[in-house]
Parts: C-alpha cells; structure tokens; sequence
C-alpha cells in the first residue's frame, strides 16, 4: 500500500508564496503613501490649473492661476521674507552648528553629555510653544524681554509684531534656537567618523588649527554639510507654523511666508486653485535653490 505522502512543493510555488508574503508586509505603507502623499501631489497639480473653492464644480482656466500669483505683490513680498529669514535664521545655524560641534567633540569640553542633551532639546520642543513663549520674549510693550534689554542701551521699544525687520529678526530667532542643535548634532556625529589618526598625522607635519580645519575637517565633512544645506533650505522655504503663531491669522506683510500665503488663499479665501499654483511654484523655486546650494556645498572643501 503506497504511503500518503503528498506532493512536493515546487521551488516556484514556495518562491512566489514567499513574495507575496513580502508584498502583503509592505502593503500598507504604500497604501498610506499613495492616500496621503501622491494623490494630495497629483490632486494639487491638477488644482493649479483649475478654478474652485472647494464645493462648487470646477473650471478648467488653463495658466490663469498661475498669472494670477505671478502678478500679486503679495506673493513676491511673502517671497522676499522668506529668503531674508533664510538668509538670517538658516545660514548662520549651518555655521554656527559646526563651531559648536566642533567644539562638543573637543577633549578641553567637560560634560559633553550634558550640553549635547541641552542643545537638542530646542529640536524636540513642540513648535506652538517655541512660538508662543518667543511672542512673549518679543513682545510689543516696553516690558517685553528683548525691549527691556533694549532700554538698558537706550533704545527705543521696537514694534516686533509691526515692524519691518523686527518680524524677520523675531521669527529667524525661533527659527535658529530651534534647528541649530539639530545640525550640531549631525555635525558632531559626521566629526565622530573622522579617524583620529588624520589629525594626529597632521600634528606631527606642523599643522595649525585652522590647517586642520580647513583640510581635514572641512573636506571629510561635506557630505554632512550638503545634507543639511539640503535640508535646511528645504525647510526654511518651507516655513509656516512660527510665523503664523507669531502673527495669528491675520498674516501681516511684515512677515508672511510663501507657505502662509498659499494657506491664506485655500483657507482664507477658498481660492485652492492659486493656493496649488502657489504650491507648484513653490516646488520649482525649492529644486533651484537646493540644487544651487548643494552645487556651493559640494565645492567646499575641494
């Protein structure tokens, strides 16, 4: 009497069973990905050349969108801000982050744990509140804590929430307190990876600091140093919650971004056809800008 021994699986079948067990596991984040990340690109693409408001039917109007943005002032002042708080609350965390760095990684630094834990803490923080207690340092009355300071040097109060580059200084200040341990911390730990062994041999040829720095240092970090120039222009460009905590809804002149502006014409004045055109112009300026700073980045240290 034969024996009841089933069939052998074929090395095929165990291999497609395999696969689909993989693609079952990974499912879902594509599933996510394609709900709340390519349809809300495909669907802003498709808006910007579209008129509606969010319940009626839409309308098809071609570029208009796009001239529309093009041609308001508003747009090139929100803009103009963006790029100042960039260049005042960005650029000098980038530098200022490897000083720090390098300094944290130094053997003349005590409590190196201690001061690594302080610097990020700003990173974690929630935004709201950066916002809110930095609208109390920067508030508009003599007793606020910048114009108290102010007064000790004579200084008249300055107007914070009204005044042309009292805005940018306020909101590039939360901007720079709250990312700069972020990039020291990456700083630090591309200054971690570089052996010892270069410096030391360095030492022994005569080399100065600032030699070490800028030939060793410098051009062992670049990667580090075009992640986050690509990062940070990223989100700079990208800014939103501290200038719209800062100034409330009412997004005044002074201090609104490219981002705030796009959000007042969807959600201020249902007008999701030029907030999407806003967003694809965005995107544009922000792959010009990182390509340009990561072609600067990765001439340093050449």
């Amino acid at each position: 009497m034969k024996g009841q021994q089933g069939p052998n699986k074929s090395p095929l079948g165990v291999k497609r069973k395999e696969s689909l067990t993989g693609y079952l596991y990974v499912a879902p984040f594509f599933i996510l990905y394609f709900i709340f990340g390519l349809f809300p690109i495909l669907f802003s693409l498709y808006l910007g050349f579209q008129k509606w408001n969010g319940l009626g039917k839409m309308e098809f109007i071609g570029l208009q969108n796009f001239k529309l943005i093009l041609t308001d002032s508003l747009f090139w002042t929100s803009l103009s801000n963006t790029l100042i708080i960039w260049v005042l609350g960005t650029l000098p965390q980038l530098i200022i982050g490897i000083i720090l760095a390098y300094a944290l990684n130094s053997a003349l630094v005590k409590l190196k744990t201690l001061f690594r834990v302080s610097i990020f803490i700003p990173y974690i923080t929630s935004t709201v509140a950066v916002a809110i207690v930095f609208g109390i340092m920067f508030n508009n009355q003599e007793f606020g804590l910048f114009n108290s300071i102010l007064g000790i040097f004579g200084i008249d109060p300055v107007s914070w929430g009204t005044n042309f580059w009292g805005v940018k200084i306020a909101i590039s200040t939360m901007v720079f307190w709250r990312w700069i341990g972020y990039n020291t911390i990456i700083y630090l730990a591309g200054l971690q990876g570089i052996p010892n062994e270069l410096y030391e041999a360095a030492e022994i040829d005569g080399a100065s600091t600032r030699q070490k720095i800028q030939y060793i240092t410098i051009p062992m970090l670049r990667p580090i140093l075009i992640l986050t120039v690509f990062t940070s222009t990223i989100g700079a460009l990208q800014l939103f919650t501290e200038p719209l905590i800062f100034l409330g809804s009412s997004a005044r002149e002074e201090g609104i971004t490219v981002v705030l502006y796009l959000y007042r014409e969807a959600f201020s004045n249902l007008a999701f056809g030029p907030a999407s055109a806003t967003a694809i112009i965005l995107f544009i300026i922000i792959l010009v800008f990182s390509s340009v700073n990561v072609f600067i980045a990765n001439r340093i240290g050449k």
